[in-house]
């Protein structure tokens, strides 16, 4: 069903923002690199080419949620300039691009720079420079490191977490299990492993039977399924990005093997993966989700999913409403918005640095019901929180209570 906004629901979304962003402005005005009376330039880098290519649509939310703020009157009377690179999912390209960012185009901060690798690349760099590199799209527990890198705050749940996770759901639901585990072999998949073996703990560590990597310049993971589906698993945990989930999903299936099946967050959209690998072929695969997806009925006439699909109808027509990235770039960029509203007119690199780490209590209604964002000085973890979820064939269902590394 194409969901077709009219006035009353766009105004809303608009009073949504505006709930989120309200907040008083400084009156003494100071100005960093990439601000002014008049703007606030913010840069970033993303796979709109490469392996990683299916996460380009969130770089064209963001720069979609940006003109709506601009056209509302942006931030305290600011428009904001997104300037958002290809960088192919290449190291490499990622620090050319960044230079250029930093250097040339003088931006007052990163904003969701995607991937484990490319922001491993820069990410000395960027705080040698101590410009606020922020709300990184990756969940590398490494961001979230306060004393060493004060200028990088991620984002997303991290990676460690999640893996944690799902190792204690096993543990208590299917402790006599044989998992198998394909990862990418860079910084993220070791880090999602790193959480799923702590997880298990040494006792259960010998519940792993099999490991299989692979690297983003491969053409398929076929291989590598059939070599985990030959060890006689009886789980398979899949940490991998969207391409390699949709081949992994669709290979496990189509060679007869039938695991529990547990796909991590970044593989999970329903619209990137899961339509692409087969709905069918999909059914019954679990993974953790942190907020609400577009896809499930429980949320169809959910004020906030209304808002979201009200933007969508009219600034960013061209992108797939089920997918959950378009969702997730949503939220990101009401967040980065959040942390610009709280400097007021004190623009500096410093006091950007400083507000992203001071989110108190922030209440996103398209995030997981019970969940706010809050960080502080020590504390670089924004999202703490997830809920597993098993998808029926057309949406993931939540289930269980929200969960942590901690529980």
């Amino acid at each position: 069903m194409t969901f077709k906004p009219n006035r009353r629901t766009f105004n809303a979304a608009l009073a949504g923002t505006a709930a989120v962003i309200a907040l008083p402005a400084l009156a003494q005005k100071k100005y960093g690199p990439g601000a002014s009376d008049t703007e606030i330039k913010l840069g970033q880098t993303m796979p709109y080419s490469g392996p990683a290519s299916a996460y380009g649509t969130i770089g064209k939310l963001h720069m979609a949620y940006f003109k709506m703020i601009n056209e509302a009157g942006g931030i305290n009377g600011r428009k904001v300039t997104l300037i958002s690179l290809d960088d192919g999912y290449s190291p490499p390209k990622t620090v050319e691009q960044v230079r250029r960012l930093v250097e040339q185009d003088e931006v007052l901060a990163l904003f969701q720079t995607l991937g484990t690798p490319s922001n491993s690349a820069i990410h000395k760099y960027v705080n040698a420079k101590k410009v606020p590199h922020l709300l990184l799209s990756t969940g590398a527990t490494k961001w979230a490191d306060p004393k060493n890198y004060p200028w990088t705050l991620g984002f997303n749940l991290s990676y460690q977490a999640e893996g944690s996770i799902y190792a204690k759901y096993l543990l208590k639901n299917k402790p006599g299990a044989k998992i198998a585990i394909l990862y990418q072999n860079d910084d993220y998949g070791k880090d999602v492993l790193k959480g799923v073996k702590d997880g298990l703990g040494a006792a259960g560590a010998k519940m792993i039977v099999a490991e299989a990597t692979y690297e983003v310049t491969d053409p398929t993971v076929d291989s590598q399924i059939l070599t985990l589906q030959g060890s006689g698993a009886d789980t398979f945990i899949n940490i991998t990005t969207p391409k390699f989930s949709a081949q992994a999903i669709r290979k496990a299936f189509d060679s007869g093997w039938k695991p529990l099946h547990i796909v991590n967050n970044v593989g999970a959209s329903v619209g990137s993966v899961l339509t692409p690998a087969g709905l069918d072929k999909s059914v019954g695969l679990l993974t953790l989700q942190y907020y609400k997806d577009p896809n499930d009925p429980q949320w169809k006439d959910d004020p906030a999913m209304l808002e979201w699909r009200a933007f969508m109808g009219r600034y960013y027509r061209e992108g797939d409403p089920k997918d959950a990235s378009n969702l997730y770039g949503y939220l990101t960029a009401q967040t980065m918005v959040q942390i610009l509203k709280q400097c007021g007119n004190d623009l500096t690199r410093e006091n950007v640095m400083r507000q992203a780490a001071n989110i108190k209590n922030l209440k996103l209604p398209l995030l997981l019901t019970g969940m706010s964002l809050n960080t502080s000085p020590t504390d670089f973890f924004i999202i703490k929180q997830g809920q597993l979820a098993k998808f029926t064939g057309t949406q993931w269902a939540t289930f269980g209570d929200l969960l942590s590394m901690s529980d």
